[in-house]
């Protein structure tokens, strides 16, 4: 395997390392926010969901793709490719659960079962880490 192909699985899996810490940021800002601030359901979520992508900017920026490029350019593409591909595993979610699996629960074991939205959701979240992941690669953090 070439060092350059070995170097883009080590970004992938530090881009996944990444992903799971900002599950973590996410979901504890709003667990504090909501829990020990007393803040709104509404306004703790949104809180979450901007300490997770300002959180995910800053490690993929240094940490991922070792970016060099300023900070304020980088961050507005960013948002952007967030939204674009959010867009993208909302409607692969929707497509998914509209047309394959609806809202049937199927019944892996004894003590496990899953909705076709699981299911759904699964794929969706697929499909946004490896489009987000490309997104970030070849348009946020390029190198010139």
């Amino acid at each position: 395997m070439k060092a350059e192909n070995s170097n883009k699985y080590v970004q992938f899996v530090k881009y996944c390392l990444v992903g799971v810490l900002n599950t973590l940021v996410t979901f504890g800002v709003i667990y504090i926010c909501k829990s020990f601030l007393d803040l709104n359901l509404y306004v703790s979520n949104a809180l979450g969901y901007i300490a997770g992508v300002a959180n995910s900017f800053l490690c993929n920026k240094q940490w991922v793709f070792q970016s060099k490029g300023g900070y304020r350019r980088e961050a507005i593409i960013f948002v952007m490719g967030f939204l674009l591909c959010y867009g993208i595993q909302l409607w692969t979610v929707w497509i998914i659960t509209d047309s394959w699996f609806g809202a049937e629960v199927y019944q892996l074991t004894d003590y496990i079962a899953i909705s076709g939205y699981g299911i759904a959701t699964l794929v969706g979240n697929a499909v946004y880490t490896v489009a987000n992941f490309a997104y970030n690669k070849m348009v946020t953090f390029r190198r010139a």
